[in-house]
Order: C-alpha cells, then structure tokens, then sequence
C-alpha cells in the first residue's frame, strides 16, 4: 500500500507540476527542482541530529528494561487483561505477553513492543478455536494496541526540539488526553460488541486510577482559569519525575546504571541513522507535493468546506498527518517535519501535526504485522474498532489543540 501511496504522490505532483509550467507558471518548475535537494537536505540534518537525543532515551529505557521496572509495569496491568479477556486462562502466558507489550509502549519502547505483541499474538492463538479468524481476545488487544496509549512521546519530542521549538514537550499533556481518548472509545466499543463486564470492581479501579491521574494533571496545567499557559512546565516536572523514579528503582534494584546506559545508547546511532532513507523517501515525495501547489491547492478545498459549515479552518495544515497516520508511521513523521518547516514548530499547525502524530497508530502497519505473523486472514470487526479510536483520537487532538495552543 505505501510503495502506491508514495509513487502516486510522485508522479501526481510532477504531472501537475509540469502542466502548471506549461500553462505559464515557470516558478513552479523552479520550486520542484529545488524541493529535490531542500527535502534530502532536511532529513539528513534532522537525523545526524537525533543520534544524541536518541542515544540519551534508547539508554534511559534499556535502563527501565535491566531493572525491571517494564516487566514490574507488565505486572502490574496484568489483573486488567485477564478481567477483559475472560476466554484467557488466568495466569497464562498471554496475559504476560500482552502486558509487557502495553508496559513497553507506555514507556516509548518500540523495539521492544513489536517483538512482545508478535509473542502475544501467538499466546492467544493457542487460545483461538479458529486459527484463521481473530478470536474476540485478539481484537481487544489489537484495537488498545493500534491506540497507541504513551507515557513518553520521545520521538514527537525530539523532532520539535530539532526544529527549533521553544518547548519541544509542550504538547505532552495534549498527546496523552488525546491517546488515552482514543484508547477509551477503542475498549468501549470492542466491550460493547463482545458484552465484556466493564462494571467489575478491577476494572473500574484501574479507570478511576487512570482518570485521577489525568485529572491531576490536566488541574495543574489550569493557570488563572486558562488552559495551556502552564502545560509544558507540567509536561517537563512530569518526564524529569519519571526519570527520576527511573533512577531511584535503578539503585533499589542495585542495577550497574552506567553500563545499562552505554548499552542502551549504543543503539541510538543505528536507528538515527537507519531513519534517513525513509525520511528522505518521504519528505522527497512531500516536497514535490508542496512546490507543485497542488498540496496548498488540496487544502484550500477543504479548508472552504470547513468554513462553509461555519468551522474554524486553522486545523486543516495539520491534517495531512492525522489522515497518513494510521497507513504509515513514516509518512506520517515526514507530513509532521513538514507541517513544521513550513508553519513553525511553534506555530498553530505544527503543535497540532505533532500532537496528531502522537496520538494514533499505525493501524494498518499493525494489523497486518500482528495478524500476518499468525497467519491469520480474517479479522472481523478489528479494524473498524480500530479506525473508530484512531477517529476518537484525532478529534480529541484537535479539539485540544484548539484548547491548549489558542
């Protein structure tokens, strides 16, 4: 799908390029050829420059992982699952497979929650009376799992931060109300359709925790009646408290902090540096997009269908990447850098585009993944659930975008 997706937007963007040209407009020609080396210059310097950050939180989660403290998490999820998965054995491996897969997404571990989820597919195949259809468990972990609940948008963060945003982690509070929304609408509708008993004492418990939490948060951002005015300084106490407790289990647990650190950083390289030719990739096709008008031109059409409904138009920059989203993670990452070289990391626009990419999943990446590696080809009403969420989500960015940057 994606090889169709970035070759059309290729070869649309040249095609109207080329016929603007001929119909006069020369300056488009110009800005095609220049957004060819503008694009693969952007992504290079935005990668060479993630290899420190990279480096500093890969070493910062291989820390969270030698100590304990993701399989400590895993556990403590584990009464949640086995209450909403009633078709899974209590204790089963499964349960521990589909927590560590939550604990490691929660705290920003990608290379260590695609592994997790795969193992967890196939704890709860065993489970599944029909190996080629996905099993009501499967379903509910697939559409909490394409929700995309993070603690820790590291790389949103990071990408802000190198395109000059005078608070990279000011959007951490809205990315966290607008996932936990998607997350909620996803297991509500999941829980509707299968009949799952959400009003169990467990359950509720954890809800009612989760929602205090959230609560506190969002109470601590309030200044003077206003939203927004103190969400980054919430956001930063926030990360530097988890970094924190971080550190103090590490010494609880007696863990060689250092060495787990250097082990962890080793890796930031390879994956700053592995970005590159997707960025480039993507960015090449979105910049030929951009200078050939046919972008702005895309988003003028429905910018007046928005006014002519009577809305407010200011959220329409930033939707590109909410609507590549859930197709691609890498797409998605380039429309952000995009959304932000263009308007400003600061700008309106470019805080929405990254709270967008925050807050959905690459849907589709998922359960194709997840499904294909047990070779399951049936998957119900999976990715409808799924879509609902990643919809719940995007309307709750954007609501507050609106409510936290205006």
């Amino acid at each position: 799908m994606l090889n169709r997706i970035w070759a059309t937007l290729i070869l649309v963007s040249l095609l109207w390029g080329i016929g603007a040209t001929v119909m006069g407009q020369a300056e488009v020609a110009d800005a095609l050829v220049a957004s060819l080396f503008e694009m693969a210059e952007l992504a290079t310097k935005i990668c060479l420059g993630l290899i420190g950050v990279m480096c500093f939180w890969l070493g910062l989660m291989q820390i969270a992982n030698v100590s304990g403290l993701s399989e400590k998490l895993a556990r403590a999820l584990a009464p949640l699952f086995s209450r909403l998965m009633p078709e899974v054995p209590r204790g089963d491996k499964a349960i521990s497979s589909i927590s560590m897969n939550m604990a490691a997404n929660m705290l920003g571990l990608d290379n260590a929650a695609t592994p997790a989820g795969i193992q967890a597919m196939r704890d709860l195949q065993v489970h599944n009376k029909t190996p080629a259809i996905l099993s009501n468990a499967q379903i509910l972990f697939l559409v909490i799992n394409t929700s995309s609940v993070t603690l820790i948008p590291t790389t949103v963060f990071v990408y802000r931060a190198q395109l000059g945003a005078a608070a990279p982690t000011d959007v951490f509070l809205p990315v966290l109300l607008a996932t936990s929304c998607s997350t909620l609408v996803g297991l509500l509708t999941v829980a509707w359709i299968q009949k799952l008993r959400l009003w169990s004492p467990v359950v509720l418990a954890y809800f009612i925790g989760a929602a205090v939490i959230l609560g506190g948060l969002l109470a601590a951002s309030i200044d003077d009646g206003e939203i927004g005015k103190r969400s980054a300084l919430v956001g930063n106490l926030t990360l530097l408290a988890l970094i924190a407790g971080l550190f103090a289990y590490g010494f609880k647990r007696r863990v060689k902090m250092y060495d787990a650190f250097i082990d962890g950083a080793k890796n930031g390289f390879d994956i700053a540096i592995g970005i590159i030719p997707y960025l480039v990739a993507m960015l090449f096709a979105l910049g030929l997009l951009r200078a050939s008008g046919l972008l702005d031109l895309s988003l003028e059409q429905l910018r007046f269908v928005v006014a002519y409904c009577g809305g407010d138009t200011r959220f329409v920059d930033a939707l590109p990447t909410a609507i590549m989203k859930p197709f691609s993670g890498s797409g998605s990452r380039a429309l952000m850098i995009e959304t932000m070289e263009t308007y400003g990391a600061d700008a309106f626009a470019g805080r929405l585009a990254s709270a967008y990419q925050g807050s959905t999943e690459t849907t589709f990446y998922v359960l194709a993944v997840y499904c294909g590696a047990v070779a399951i080809t049936h998957t119900r009403y999976a990715l409808a659930c799924a879509l609902l969420a990643d919809g719940a989500g995007i309307i709750a960015a954007t609501l507050l975008g609106y409510w936290f940057f205006t």
